[in-house]
């Protein structure tokens, strides 16, 4: 494979992605491999690190998207992060031994792969890009997108395989030319920076893929999707071999993801009616039951998916729960 510069050069392109040419207007080389950087790390990041000797540190993205619920997820993983001031990049946590560092999403693989900080939240398709050397420790369930391909409302391509022979601007030319080449679809990838969704109208391309949340920046600009590439959301990752720091952090946000998908159900029930119930809650485990000093009523604990409450309230009133009491979990572990 080869990438050619608006100055017309070329130079050889690693990645074994050689069914593809990619034109970058950007005169950056997004398409190669991230490798091991030696001694590339600013100044202020090696000092940061070094001087929280024996504290684990943790990049997470500075701005846009998964800013907000990156910071969100040390709150209530209980870590007590510090509010940073307004041009602070780097802040301590209170109530845990963890440094956070606030970097560029798209470098926080690398910083990771480089062995800067310990781990790092970014997106899954951002670490598929960098093709860092990372281990992925968890899936956060925020930050979720799609990577599409679209064409303008114009163009008669209906599938993905149409593309074969077009022009198709991305920000993502490495996952673009890996997606495109395990389905033999061989296209000239440009590689753009900024609002992708122009490059048709201003006839750097045929097509484009792109990160797609609602679909109404597509629409607006008078694209329609071809399908689905590659599924995206917020991912904490480590270096390949994670210290057990890492890897324990991991499990206390796996406790708070897991616990955003449940609910924690208590009801009073007669013990006539504790047979049906069992039936009904799509618990984790069987229910807790527990006598109550009213003779023949019982009281009911279950842990219940969140998404299948508004179907099971109803039902259980009919089964002849009572006293019903739905409350959010914070956290779950086992």
């Amino acid at each position: 494979m080869e990438r050619r510069t608006t100055a017309g050069a070329r130079a050889p392109l690693s990645g074994g992605l050689a069914t593809h040419r990619c034109v970058n207007y950007n005169r950056h080389a997004r398409c190669a491999l991230a490798q091991t950087r030696r001694g590339g790390i600013p100044i202020s990041a090696r000092t940061f690190t070094e001087a929280g000797d024996g504290r684990l540190t943790i990049a997470i993205p500075a701005k846009g998207r998964l800013r907000e619920p990156s910071s969100h997820l040390l709150e209530v993983a209980g870590l007590g992060p510090e509010q940073p001031g307004e041009r602070a990049l780097a802040f301590p946590c209170r109530n845990a031994p963890v440094d956070v560092l606030l970097v560029r999403a798209a470098d926080i693989p690398e910083y990771v792969q480089d062995g800067v900080v310990d781990c790092g939240i970014t997106g899954a398709d951002l670490v598929k890009e960098r093709g860092a050397r990372v281990r992925e420790l968890l899936q956060l369930d925020f930050g979720g997108c799609t990577l599409q391909a679209a064409v303008p409302q114009e163009n008669e391509a209906t599938a993905v395989e149409d593309l074969a022979g077009m022009r198709v601007a991305t920000v993502f030319p490495r996952l673009t030319a890996e997606l495109l080449s395990e389905r033999n679809v061989e296209v000239e990838l440009v590689d753009v920076t900024g609002s992708v969704e122009v490059a048709p109208r201003l006839g750097l391309a045929d097509a484009i893929v792109d990160l797609v949340s609602s679909g109404n920046t597509m629409r607006t600009n008078g694209l329609r999707s071809l399908g689905v590439l590659f599924s995206s959301e917020a991912v904490l990752i480590s270096q390949e071999d994670p210290d057990e720091d890492a890897e324990q952090l991991g499990r206390v946000f796996k406790s708070v993801v897991d616990a955003r998908t449940a609910r924690y159900l208590m009801m009073n029930a007669p013990a006539e009616a504790l047979p049906a119930i069992s039936n009904l809650v799509p618990g984790r485990r069987s229910p807790t039951v527990i006598p109550l000093s009213e003779d023949g009523m019982n009281a009911v604990h279950v842990l219940v998916p969140a998404a299948e409450v508004w179907q099971l309230l109803p039902k259980l009133e009919e089964a002849g729960a009572s006293s019903i009491l739905l409350v959010p979990v914070e956290r779950m572990l086992g």
